[in-house]
């Protein structure tokens, strides 16, 4: 077994391939021809990303990452990927639901749903997303009123008819006992953060696409709390009832449970805006 201070490689693995090297994304391991074994850029252990590729790409199991123990790297089951139609009837499916059963959902699910997110994508691999998972219904309660308190402080200030109209019909249907806000949902997950990270607010946004389109394939309907988000950077109560930590935003949230009712067909949606170069 030849050592380096970061990647340990089996020699008796190792067939001379390369893979590792060119999959490198930071170009940390060099392999120069196929009479020696590939090997760490000297002084170079500092700009690794920590993703895994190396270990990951090759197909003789002949790396291992310091930082990571094997466990970490389960092996891709090809036979539980679905085909491409599956995945795009399973995309074009996928509803926000705004009626939810009483019932709650188990706390080892919602933790298998955040779990499930930290695979998502992040910029250079930073993996800053913090979660916050609210299981009591009472607390989504609270937090749609203030939501609501939050409304009609933009109503005095948006000059827009057309919005002002949109947030007043919120406030009178809240005001009736209609919560329009988390929609009597029994879950809500937040997906935040410090506010001046680079990438952090799409990689918070991917982190939670994951989770819900997740959440579809468990059963479960989740919706985008697009008017809490909103909110919760700028309303301070809210925010201190959000328990968001100092210098974080809240980059998105989505209300979650079981669905009332289920969808039947797919609805049409206007053709892409692309620009083909």
């Amino acid at each position: 077994m030849k050592e380096m201070s970061l990647v340990e490689i089996d020699q008796k693995k190792c067939k001379r391939d390369g893979i590792c090297a060119a999959e490198c994304p930071t170009k940390i391991i060099s392999f120069t021809n196929q009479d020696r074994f590939p090997f760490l850029v000297e002084n170079a252990e500092e700009y690794c990303l920590n993703c895994g590729h190396c270990v990951a790409v090759c197909p003789h199991g002949a790396l291992t990452l310091n930082t990571m123990i094997i466990d970490d790297y389960p092996l891709i089951q090809k036979n539980l990927l679905p085909g491409a139609e599956s995945i795009k009837q399973f995309l074009t499916s996928r509803r926000s639901i705004r009626k939810y059963h009483k019932q709650a959902v188990s706390h080892d699910l919602l933790a298998e749903l955040v779990d499930l997110g930290r695979y998502a994508p992040t910029g250079s691999n930073k993996q800053q997303v913090h979660w916050t998972v609210f299981e009591d219904k009472t607390k989504l309660q609270d937090l749609s009123s203030l939501v609501i308190d939050w409304v009609k402080l933009m109503v005095k200030q948006i000059p827009d008819e057309i919005t002002v109209i949109r947030m007043e019909r919120l406030v009178s249907s809240w005001e009736k006992g209609e919560d329009r806000i988390l929609h009597g949902a029994p879950h809500l997950i937040m997906a935040h953060s410090q506010g001046n990270l680079p990438s952090v607010s799409s990689d918070c946004v991917i982190a939670l696409t994951y989770l819900e389109l997740y959440a579809f394939s468990k059963g479960l309907g989740t919706c985008w709390a697009g008017y809490l988000t909103s909110a919760a950077n700028a309303y301070a109560p809210l925010k201190k009832a959000l328990g968001l930590p100092e210098g974080h935003k809240c980059f998105g949230a989505v209300m979650l449970g079981y669905p009332q009712y289920g969808y039947y067909r797919i609805p049409n949606r206007n053709a892409p805006l692309v620009t083909w170069l």
